[in-house]
């Protein structure tokens, strides 16, 4: 009975243990890529499918989802998304059907409707069964890739995005070219700086980037242009953001009145094309900015690179990443050489042992033998004087070998071509032996002859470049009307039967003055109230030192009247701030507010006081 208490385990002990296994599971299985690969473990099951499939001829995406559950324990429906996601990206699929539209949102055709098949770049970069590493899939019934030989940064040129438990990846796209030329000049020893670049176009400033690393940022914007008299179109996207998101975030800043629009039409199809048509009236150029402040005409992104590397999440930098990317290229591509001489090595022994052997006619000297294991000897006896320039020693399987050599081989033998051929493999033993020596020069060439294959339409897309901050107060557009009721102390946009001020927007701050001295700032709304007896009251400009308010106040305390002439730059929301020297019964005798700080005159006119002879 005892015994049986002893392994009783908390609760909260099994939670732990249990919620630890399904994060790490989560983070090494399912959400974030391999630093070598670039690929999460759907993605690589699907690749590996794809060329287990592979044929030549279209595939049905149905057709490649229920093969890949050999591999892929979760379900169809995220392996379906993950092929619409790999296809959308335009390098490893070629596609037939409707693969949906990033740029509208709209979703593709069931899977049974669509088609695809791996283009010749992914047949050219990700697969080498000879250098592959394997792994039993989940039921044990087929073997899966550990990681694919991929020869090119497929990580950074797709880019990722991943939500594990506690632990997220976003990695942005960047450009196939760029992305060459830059591991190009890694394998020559140089730095080099590389910026995202994404299909949807539009303009990005990379200002804060910081490598892609956690704590850097990405702003991008839509590509606005004018269009006619009083019109916008918009014809390239922000990263991430499509045109039913896009036009939402605008008619939601028209009505909260940041922006005045007449209506806005979408006519995306292939192309983006969202037309804004504007009031009469109404400034193209402080629309254009009011968009990119108040809408998702301009979007902000942080980036985070989070990979696996030794099983384990790392954080690295784009740059580092690409590193990286490049010495696993350069390293699989030295594999693939030596593969392949060891190859041509072994092709080269045993023709050059078959011509040997035919060549000397050394089989009649076994035409008259019985017994197999004396055959065998006296082939290797008979071979011993010709096999001096061999490099290696000839083994049992080499014997075997020349005993099953045709009748029809031998007695259609052709000496010179034999020749020939043996003379063609040293050439190419002597080459790969080449390259391998000079792995760095084989590598760049790789990398070149990649770029000229693959890269004639892979453009930069997206434009580089600085953007200077929009001031929300400068593109606001004034939309509302100010009204005050200074006797009862109340101020809004709502009060229609009241004093007008001025016109105003939502955003705006208001300054207000009262009798007594007290000065406060408030933001705009329907109906504030502000205190009794206003006397001065209008839209607040921050930093503003050009308004100087002129003020005449009498003192309370001791009687005397003071002038002062001041600025009102930058002070706390919803705070009272006394302009008078006292607290209680100070008075405005007087107060105007010039613009552009004008100088002005006043005239004072002094009384007699009861006893008082001179004044």
């Amino acid at each position: 009975m005892g015994n049986h208490f002893s392994n009783i385990k908390p609760l909260s002990g099994l939670y732990k243990e249990w919620f630890l296994d399904y994060a790490s599971y989560v983070i090494l299985e399912r959400a974030i890529p391999n630093i070598l690969d670039g690929l999460k473990p759907v993605q690589r099951r699907i690749l590996h499918s794809l060329k287990e499939l592979h044929d030549g001829r279209y595939h049905k995406v149905a057709n490649v989802i229920g093969n890949t559950m050999k591999y892929h324990p979760h379900g169809d429906a995220s392996i379906g998304e993950s092929i619409i996601q790999i296809g959308q990206k335009d390098l490893l699929l070629d596609k037939q059907g409707n693969w949906g539209n990033v740029a509208t949102g709209d979703k593709a055709a069931a899977p049974r409707y669509i088609e695809t098949r791996l283009t010749e770049f992914a047949l050219a970069t990700v697969y080498n069964r000879n250098i592959t590493s394997w792994v039993k899939s989940y039921d044990g019934r087929s073997n899966e890739p550990e990681i694919l030989p991929i020869k090119f940064p497929l990580l950074l040129n797709h880019g990722v995005e991943g939500i594990a438990v506690g632990l997220s990846t976003k990695i942005l796209p960047h450009n196939f070219n760029e992305l060459l030329d830059a591991s190009i000049k890694i394998i020559r020893g140089k730095n080099t700086r590389i910026y995202p670049d994404f299909s949807s176009g539009g303009f990005a400033d990379f200002s804060q980037y910081n490598d892609g690393k956690r704590g850097g940022k990405v702003r991008v914007r839509a590509k606005l242009e004018k269009h006619e008299k009083n019109s916008i179109i918009i014809t390239e996207l922000p990263y991430s953001v499509n045109s039913g998101n896009l036009i939402n975030s605008i008619l939601k800043a028209n009505d909260k009145g940041k922006i005045k629009i007449k209506k806005v039409d979408d006519n995306t199809a292939e192309n983006v094309e969202i037309l804004i048509t504007l009031p009469t009236g109404v400034s193209i150029e402080k629309t254009i900015d009011a968009l990119y402040r108040f809408t998702d005409c301009e979007i902000s992104i942080s980036p985070l690179s989070c990979v696996i590397m030794d099983n384990k999440p790392v954080f690295f930098g784009v740059s580092e990443l690409l590193k990286i990317s490049t010495e696993n290229t350069k390293s699989l591509l030295l594999k693939e050489l030596n593969h392949r001489l060891i190859e041509n090595e072994k092709k080269w022994h045993n023709l050059s042992l078959e011509r040997i052997f035919i060549e000397n006619r050394l089989y009649r000297n076994i035409e008259e033998i019985e017994e197999w294991d004396k055959v065998l000897s006296t082939i290797n006896i008979s071979l011993k004087p010709f096999t001096n320039h061999l490099k290696k020693d000839i083994n049992n399987d080499d014997l075997i070998r020349l005993t099953e050599i045709k009748i029809k081989r031998i007695t259609k033998f052709d000496i010179n071509k034999a020749k020939d051929e043996i003379k063609n493999i040293e050439s190419l033993i002597l080459e790969i032996k080449n390259n391998i020596k000079n792995i760095d020069d084989f590598c760049i060439d790789y990398f070149k002859n990649l770029k000229k294959r693959f890269g004639a339409d892979k453009k930069r897309k997206t434009v580089i470049k600085t953007f200077e901050n929009i001031d929300a107060v400068k593109v606001v557009a004034s939309n509302k009307k100010l009204y005050v009721n200074r006797s009862e102390g109340f101020i809004g946009t709502n009060m229609r039967k009241d004093e007008l001020i001025s016109d105003c927007s939502d955003i705006d701050d208001i300054i207000v003055i009262r009798k007594n001295g007290t000065l406060k700032i408030v933001k705009v709304d329907k109906k504030v109230f502000v205190g009794k007896d206003i006397i001065h009251c209008s839209v607040f400009k921050k930093n503003d030192d050009r308004t100087i308010y002129n003020m005449i106040y009498k003192d309370s305390k001791s009687v005397n009247t003071y002038i002062k002439r001041f600025a009102v730059k930058s002070i706390t929301r919803n705070k009272e701030y006394k302009l008078c020297k006292n607290e209680s019964n100070d008075k405005i005798l007087y107060l105007t507010v010039n613009p552009n700080g004008e100088a002005e005159k006043v005239n004072i006119h002094f009384r007699a006081i009861k006893n008082i002879k001179n004044l």
